[in-house]
Formats: C-alpha cells, structure tokens, sequence
C-alpha cells in the first residue's frame, strides 16, 4: 500500500540531495525478514509483550523516542512522545554509531521483565547483539518521517520487527513524496537514504529494534552494492522484485 505526501513536505525535501545509487535501487522499499525468522512464536507473543508494556505505561516513565535531527522537516525534529523501553544498555556515552559495537552493551535490568521476548531474539541471524530497543505509543501521535543519519558508507545489520500488523510503519521517497507501508512483520531498511515514519493510531502500538551483527551465514547470503553501503537493505529487496538473483 502506498500514499503520496503533500507537495509542501516534497519541497521541503527537495533540498536532500540522494547520493550515488545502483541502478536496480528503488525508494521506497524496504526488505522483509519474515522468511528468516519463526514468526509463528514472533506473534505469539503478542499479549505477553502488550500486557508488559501497558504495566510500564503504569509504574514508569519511560524516555521518549528521539528522531535525531534528520526529519523531512526540520521544524518537527525531536521528541514526538512515543516512548523507548532499552533491553539493553550501553557503557559508552550515547552514540548512534555504536549501536552494532556489540561489547560495550549489556543486558539491562528492564530486559528481565521481558524474557520471552529475549528468548525469541536469541534466535534470530545474530552472531552478537548490541542495541536492543522496544518502541510503544499508546496515544493517536505520529512519529515524523526522519533519517537515522547521513552517512551512506555506514550500514547497520538490524531486524526492527513487531507481534500484530496494527503499527502503521512506512517508508518514504522523500523526491516523490510516496510512502510504502510495511506490510510484514519483521524488515531491514535503508535508514540513510529513505526516510521512515509511522502514522497516529488510537491503539497501543509497538515495535522492536534489535542492532548486532549478522552471523557470517546470514551475512554471506546477503547481497552487497558496490557503492552505498547504506543502500543495501533496499539493493537487496529490489534485486528480488525485479528478478535478478545472480551475483550481478
């Protein structure tokens, strides 16, 4: 499913400049997981994880989600009011780039209310993981379409995933102003050359994040651009939708 933003926010965008891509790239896009992963146990854990996060909504104030500085408009960037529960904790200071520096993050001590789910984790494509972050909201607010950073040599092994289909998570073409919905339960996208956004919903939603490093098996199946490390997510879904499953 697709939308189309108004032409205000296109604008606005206009000034992101797309840096160099292989041809077989296409944005929006994003690549599903759900082949990889037991998605079957995934959403069976759909009442635990819902039932934990509405305790917390409760006895805690958990930080709110940051966008970062990279929003399709800058008068929106910060902090939109959905909310983070860190399963795991950094030794270092806070650094967006060190969210797959796998040694300096530890379990932490909210990660034990959620043992099932740490369970489920332990058995996706990571040989080692680092940031591992829950996002919920359970007010009607969007989270603005953003960038996580610019650098486009740097790309992050990630698998964001969700229980239920109900969060309305999308990708956007920030020339067009196209938006594609993620119709999957679990993907890995392109956080650096595409922006993502989620739409308001009245209902309690939430999503998981988990950063690491992908096993050499996974990783070696895993098709590479030559340039724009950061593209590859999208490199790799578009590959498969156009067909092409060879090296080149």
């Amino acid at each position: 499913m697709s939308t189309t933003e108004p032409k205000n926010t296109i604008l606005a965008a206009a000034k992101v400049d797309l840096a160099p891509l292989e041809a077989v790239v296409r944005y929006p896009s994003y690549k599903s997981f759900d082949e990889f992963i037991d998605v079957e146990r995934l959403r069976s854990l759909d009442s635990y994880i819902r039932e934990k996060i509405k305790r917390r909504i409760l006895e805690y104030d958990d930080p709110k989600f940051y966008t970062g500085p990279y929003t399709i408009r800058e008068d929106i960037a910060g902090r939109p009011g959905s909310r983070m529960i860190y399963l795991s904790e950094s030794t270092m200071p806070d650094s967006y780039f060190d969210l797959d520096k796998t040694d300096v993050w530890r379990r932490s001590d909210a990660a034990n209310e959620f043992t099932l789910l740490m369970d489920f984790i332990a058995t996706l494509p990571f040989k080692a993981t680092g940031r591992i972050l829950i996002m919920y909201d359970d007010q009607a607010r969007e989270v603005p379409a953003h960038r996580d950073h610019t650098e486009t040599e740097v790309l992050h092994d990630f698998i964001w995933f969700r229980t239920n289909l109900s969060k309305p998570f999308y990708m956007l073409n920030f020339h067009t102003g196209e938006k594609k919905r993620v119709e999957s339960y679990s993907a890995w996208f392109d956080t650096v050359n595409q922006f993502h956004g989620s739409f308001a919903t009245d209902n309690l939603t939430f999503s998981i994040r988990v950063d690491g490093v992908f096993t050499d098996e996974f990783a070696a199946g895993i098709p590479k651009p030559r340039i724009n490390l950061a593209s590859t997510p999208s490199y790799w879904a578009c590959r498969n939708d156009q067909g092409v499953f060879d090296d080149r």
